[in-house]
């Protein structure tokens, strides 16, 4: 309940501000949210926004003129979203879900860490494989934190003449520092690279030295967050300078449960169903697990069948690239949701005498 009063206090700020593009953006990933939860709904927002389309772009407000650009090619060298809102929510580990609701502790109660003569976490740096989580973690402190994010743009920061990356990378820097804000710096091992490897020219190893510097001056009125997938390939010295480390493991299994559910939960009603998903797909990534997610239903709406086909075809699918001992907890999973003997056999391929051995009922006899 607390969320949708939040939800209902942020719209209504963006419609008493006349910010109708924002509005729009709200709808919209609103409506993406609420696709699985209340699909009736979710409909609705759709024809909204389909009656009403965007004629300008969004959030032209003054932060985001004030953004600096790059000299030569005239690109934004950021981007800001400002309300953050989120798509989906974060699943974490305790571990992570400690970490970053004490980060939180802190802001609320940073008048008495200054009094204290101590002050707030500054610098976060998060870990971890692609599609684990990072990128919506930096979101999701944006969101708790009621700031804008703003992200550096690498394609238009990285410049080819000598000297410029760094004055670029100066200047989103110094941006950032001027507000409260997150700052995200995604795929940092781009610019963060060891000094010591000897392919690196010059200039990268320069700008290096630059964001150490930053770093280490970021003020206490902002949070300044760094990702990326690469740990290995990052300065030593980078590591030292933030005072936050999160590394974010690929999903467990009961995460992956939690994310099939969270989509599908109202969609399937078959438990045992939603268990082979959550099965066939351990060992993906949060990002990948949602793309194979949206697969489905996209299929069950474009082919006018049952979702259930649409989870049968997934399991054909991701059953190919099973090992032997996982096609084998695969078919004694199948069989407790009442699936055939024959039908478990052609989806695993295992035979017979293999499926008896894992104690598969032989209530049709597969074919050899």
């Amino acid at each position: 309940m607390f969320e949708e009063y939040n939800e209902l206090a942020q719209l209504s700020r963006l419609a008493l501000a006349g910010r109708r593009q924002d509005i729009q953006v709200f709808i919209r990933r609103l409506a993406r949210r609420l696709q699985s939860s209340k699909p009736e709904i979710s409909e609705k927002l759709d024809r909204l926004l389909a009656e009403s389309p965007t004629r300008d772009s969004p959030l032209r407000s003054e932060a985001m003129e004030a953004i600096p650009t790059d000299s030569d090619s005239r690109l934004r060298l950021a981007r800001i979203e400002s309300p953050v809102f989120l798509d989906t929510e974060p699943i974490w580990t305790d571990h992570i879900r400690q970490k970053m609701e004490r980060l939180i502790a802190e802001r609320s109660r940073q008048s008495e860490l200054v009094k204290a003569g101590l002050l707030p976490t500054r610098s976060l740096l998060l870990t971890g494989s692609p599609g684990v989580g990072k990128s919506l973690t930096a979101r999701w402190i944006a969101r708790q934190l009621n700031c804008p994010l703003i992200m550096l743009d690498l394609s238009a920061v990285m410049s080819s003449f000598l000297g410029k990356t760094g004055v670029n990378v100066r200047h989103v820097l110094d941006y950032a520092k001027s507000m409260e804000c997150v700052l995200l710096l995604d795929e940092l091992d781009a610019v963060a690279k060891r000094r010591d490897d000897e392919t690196e020219i010059g200039e990268l190893k320069r700008l290096v030295t630059v964001l150490l510097q930053e770093i280490d001056d970021w003020p206490p009125t902002g949070l300044l967050v760094a990702a990326t997938n690469h740990p290995a390939l990052l300065d030593p010295a980078v590591w030292r300078r933030f005072d936050m480390l999160v590394e974010f493991p690929m999903p467990t299994d009961e995460q992956v449960r939690q994310a099939v559910e969270k989509s599908l939960a109202n969609r399937v009603s078959d438990q045992a169903l939603l268990e082979l998903l959550a099965i066939s797909l351990r060992g993906l990534s949060f990002s990948d697990i949602d793309r194979e997610l949206r697969k489905i239903m996209r299929q069950a709406v474009i082919s006018d069948s049952p979702i259930r086909d649409a989870l049968f075809d997934c399991f054909r699918e991701r059953v190919t690239g099973f090992t032997l001992e996982e096609r084998k907890v695969f078919a004694k999973q199948l069989s407790n949701a009442g699936f055939t003997q024959r039908e478990i056999h052609e989806w695993t391929h295992l035979h017979r005498d293999t499926l008896r051995k894992i104690g598969v009922k032989p209530n049709q006899s597969p074919a050899d």
